[in-house]
C-alpha cells in the first residue's frame, strides 16, 4: 500500500485531536475520515497480511467500547425509540468507531513520537484559542480575563479538556527530553504550562480536582529520590491555583461555614437525589435515554419550586456514574465503569515500563482515564459530543501507540544459558513442534518420556539434546527429575502440547540479556476447536521461567507447583504461551475426567474433606462465573461458552470424586 494513504490516519488524528477545542467539527470530521481509512484496512485485510497477532487487552478495549453502545442502544429500546433518548444514542454511537481508528493506527505506524507530537498540537490550540480571544475582543482584556473563559464553547468542557491536553503534553516534554530532543522538550513543556494556566481561566472546579492527580501521574516518569520532591512540588502547584481560584474558594467557605452554598453545587446535589432515585425506581432499566429529560421536565411542571430545572438541567445528571445508573440501570453503571476503568488498568499496568516510550504511553493514557473519571464527578461527560469524541479518539491513539511502542520494545538477546524440560507421554502429534519452538529460547532441551506407546520418544531424539525413558511417578515427580537434569543457569518447564511463540521468544530473549526478576510467568493462549482463546482458562499465566538455583517442584500427583526461595522476584511477561488442551471434544472428556480424578486423590492424600455434594455443586458454579464472566470468557464466544462449561464440570467431579473417597474411608471405619 502506497506510504501517503498509510500516514494518512497519523495526519487526520493530529489534525483532530489538536484542532478539537478551536472547532469540535474538525473533531468530528477527522475521527470519521480515520475510521474509514481503518474500515478499508480491515477489508483489505491489511494487518493480516503483516502477522499481526491481535493484543487481547486491545480486544478488552473494543468490548468496553461497544458494549457502552449496546446498552444504551437496549435502553432506547425499552423506552420505546424516545426522540431526545435517539439523539444520545447517536452521539454513544460514535464509540463503534474505536476498533477501525485502532486498526488505521496500526497500519500508519502510530509510535509515541506522533502521539506526543498530538499533544503539543492540543495544548497549542488551548493556547491559540485564548490569543484569538484577545485579539478579536482586546478593548475588554480584563473583563475577558476575570469571566470563565470557555473559547466560544461551554467552559466546563474547554477547561476540562484544556488541563487534560496541558497535561498530556507534559508527559510529551518528558518524552522528548528523555530521548535527547532537548529543544523539542523545552517547547512542548512551555505549551504544556500554558495549556494548564489556561485551563483554569475556564474556573471549573473539577479541575482543581483533578489536577493533583493528573500532576501526580508524572511521577513515575521521574527517578525515585526525586519523587518526594515531586509531591511536595505537585502540592503547592495545586495549592496555588486553588488559593487563585474564587468560585472553589466561595464553595469551601459555604462547605466549612453557615453560608448558603452555591447555585451550582446546589442544583448539582438536587440533580444527584433525583438521579438516585430514579435509579432505585427502575434499577435494572432505567428510565431510559430521554427518560431523564422526561422525568425533569414532569417535574417542572408539576412543582413550581422545580421549574428552573426546565431552564437548565433537563439533558442529564451532571454526573456519569449516576447519569448512566439513571437512564440505563446497572446495566449502564456497569458499562460506564468498563469504559472508564478497562483502559485505566491496562494503562496503569505499564506505568513502571522500563521501555520509556511505552511508559510514556502508560502514564498519558492513565492520565486521559483518570482525568474522565474525576471530570465526570460533577459533568456527564460521555453524553457531550465533544467530550466523548475526543476520550474516543485519545484512547484509541494510545492503546495503538502503546502496543507498537511494546512490540519493538523487546530487541536484546539473551546472556544466559537456558535448559528447556518437558515432559511427555503419548505426544507424537505434539512434540516435535513443542520443541521446535522452545529451541528459540533454548541452548539445552532435556525430555522425560513415561513409556509411550508411540513415537513420541524417536521424534524427540531428532530435537532434543538429551532423551530418557522412564516410569510414571506423578507430575510432580517427574518434572523434578528433569529440572534436575538441566545445566543452565535458567529452566524453562513445558509441556508438550505448549508452544513459544516468536512474539514470546523474543520477550524471553530480551528480559535474559538482563533479567528484571528471578522467575517469569507466561500467560496462556488456549488453542482449541480451531479458535486460540484470549480470555476465560487463557486468563492465567503459569509459572514456566525461573532462575535454577534452588528452585524444585512439588511432589503432587497433579497441578504440581514450582517452588520458588522467598524473597525473589517474580514478574508477569506479555507474550502468549500457547497451549493446545486436547485434539478433540472426546480426548477433552478423557483428559478432564482424568485430572478431575487425579485432583480429588490428591486432596485426599493431603487430608482434605468435603461432607455434602452442596460444596461440589457450589464450586462447580464458582469456576463457571469466574471463567465466563469475571475473565471474560464469553468474549471468546461458543468455544468460550464450552470451554467455561468443560472447567466447571471438572471442577464438580473433582470435588465430588473427593466426597466418594471421603465416603469410602468412612464405611471402611463403620466395618
Amino acid at each position: 500500500m502506497a506510504q501517503p494513504i498509510r500516514l494518512l490516519p497519523t495526519a487526520l488524528i493530529m489534525a483532530g485531536l489538536g484542532g478539537a477545542l478551536l472547532s469540535s467539527s474538525i473533531l468530528a470530521a477527522a475521527t470519521l475520515l480515520a475510521a474509514i481509512a481503518g474500515l478499508v484496512f480491515i477489508k483489505n485485510k491489511t494487518l493480516q497480511k503483516t502477522g499481526w497477532d491481535t493484543p487481547k487487552e486491545l480486544r478488552l478495549l473494543h468490548f468496553a467500547f461497544w458494549f457502552f453502545v449496546l446498552v444504551s442502544a437496549f435502553s432506547w429500546v425499552m423506552e420505546g425509540f424516545d426522540y431526545e433518548g435517539g439523539k444520545t444514542l447517536g452521539t454513544h454511537a460514535r464509540l463503534i468507531l474505536f476498533w477501525p481508528l485502532v486498526v488505521a493506527l496500526t497500519v500508519a505506524g502510530f509510535r509515541a513520537r506522533h502521539l506526543f507530537l498530538t499533544t503539543a498540537l492540543v495544548a497549542l490550540s488551548t493556547l491559540a484559542a485564548l490569543l484569538i480571544a484577545l485579539a478579536t475582543d482586546y478593548q475588554n482584556t480584563g473583563e475577558l480575563l476575570n469571566t470563565r473563559f470557555g473559547a466560544g464553547i461551554n467552559p466546563i468542557s474547554f477547561g476540562n479538556l484544556a488541563l487534560l491536553g496541558g497535561a498530556l503534553a507534559l508527559v510529551g516534554g518528558s518524552y522528548f527530553a528523555r530521548t535527547g530532543r532537548a529543544a523539542t522538550a523545552f517547547a512542548v513543556f512551555g505549551l504544556g504550562t500554558a495549556a494548564i494556566t489556561i485551563a483554569m481561566l475556564s474556573g471549573t472546579r473539577s479541575n482543581l480536582i483533578a489536577l493533583p492527580v493528573l500532576l501526580a501521574l508524572l511521577l513515575p516518569l521521574v527517578g525515585r529520590k526525586l519523587r518526594a520532591a515531586g509531591i511536595v512540588i505537585v502540592a503547592l502547584v495545586s495549592l496555588g491555583f486553588l488559593l487563585s481560584n474564587d468560585r472553589m474558594h466561595r464553595s469551601i467557605e459555604s462547605a466549612i461555614g453557615d453560608a448558603p452554598l452555591d447555585s451550582g453545587i446546589e442544583i448539582r446535589l438536587e440533580l444527584w437525589q433525583l438521579a438516585a432515585d430514579m435509579f432505585m425506581e427502575h434499577p435494572w432499566t432505567g428510565v431510559g435515554l430521554g427518560g431523564y429529560s422526561s422525568y425533569i421536565e414532569a417535574l417542572a411542571e408539576s412543582h413550581p419550586e422545580h421549574a428552573y430545572l426546565k431552564d437548565c438541567c433537563t439533558g442529564h445528571a451532571h454526573n456519569d456514574l449516576l447519569n448512566n445508573a439513571a437512564t440505563s440501570g446497572i446495566p449502564g453503571a456497569l458499562s460506564w465503569a468498563f469504559l472508564i476503568f478497562i483502559p485505566l488498568v491496562i494503562f496503569a499496568r505499564n506505568l513502571f515500563n522500563s521501555h520509556r516510550p511505552s511508559a510514556h504511553i502508560a502514564v498519558a493514557g492513565t492520565m486521559v482515564s483518570a482525568g474522565y473519571l474525576l471530570f465526570g464527578i460533577t459533568e456527564a461527560t460521555f453524553n457531550r459530543s465533544l467530550f466523548l469524541t475526543f476520550y474516543l479518539l485519545a484512547i484509541a491513539s494510545l492503546a495503538s501507540a502503546l502496543f507498537t511502542e511494546l512490540h519493538a520494545s523487546c530487541f536484546r538477546q539473551r546472556k544466559v544459558k537456558v535448559s528447556a524440560t518437558i515432559i511427555a507421554k503419548n505426544e507424537e502429534d505434539h512434540i516435535a513442534d513443542c520443541l521446535k519452538s522452545a529451541r528459540l529460547v533454548a541452548d539445552e532441551i532435556i525430555v522425560l518420556d513415561s513409556g509411550s506407546s508411540d513415537r513420541t520418544a524417536d521424534i524427540a531424539r531428532e530435537y532434543a539434546d538429551v532423551v530418557e525413558v522412564t516410569d510414571w511417578p506423578g507430575f510432580g515427580i517427574q518434572k523434578q527429575r528433569a529440572l534436575e537434569k538441566a545445566s543452565g543457569d535458567w529452566v524453562l518447564s513445558l509441556d508438550a502440547d505448549e508452544r513459544i511463540t516468536p512474539e514470546l521468544a523474543r520477550e524471553i530473549n530480551h528480559h535474559l540479556a538482563d533479567p528484571d526478576a528471578d522467575a517469569y510467568k507466561l500467560p496462556w493462549a488456549v488453542t482449541i476447536y480451531g479458535k486460540r482463546l484470549d480470555f476465560g482458562r487463557s486468563g492465567r499465566a503459569p509459572l514456566r521461567l525461573f532462575r535454577r538455583e534452588g528452585v524444585s517442584f512439588s511432589d503432587a500427583l497433579v497441578h504440581e507447583r514450582i517452588l520458588i526461595p522467598e524473597g525473589r522476584k517474580t514478574r508477569t511477561l506479555r507474550g502468549r504461551l500457547t497451549h493446545y488442551t486436547h485434539r478433540d471434544f472426546g480426548h477433552s472428556l478423557e483428559k478432564s475426567a482424568k485430572y478431575a480424578w487425579l485432583g480429588a486423590m490428591e486432596k485426599h492424600r493431603r487430608g482434605k474433606k468435603t461432607r455434602t455434594m452442596i460444596y461440589p455443586t457450589l464450586r462447580g458454579l464458582m469456576t463457571f462465573v469466574q471463567v465466563y464472566f469475571i475473565r471474560f470468557g464469553f468474549l471468546d464466544g461458543a468455544v468460550g461458552y464450552l470451554t467455561a462449561m468443560t472447567y466447571a464440570q471438572v471442577t464438580f467431579n473433582k470435588y465430588a470424586g473427593l466426597w466418594t473417597l471421603g465416603r469410602s474411608q468412612s464405611d471402611t471405619f463403620h466395618e
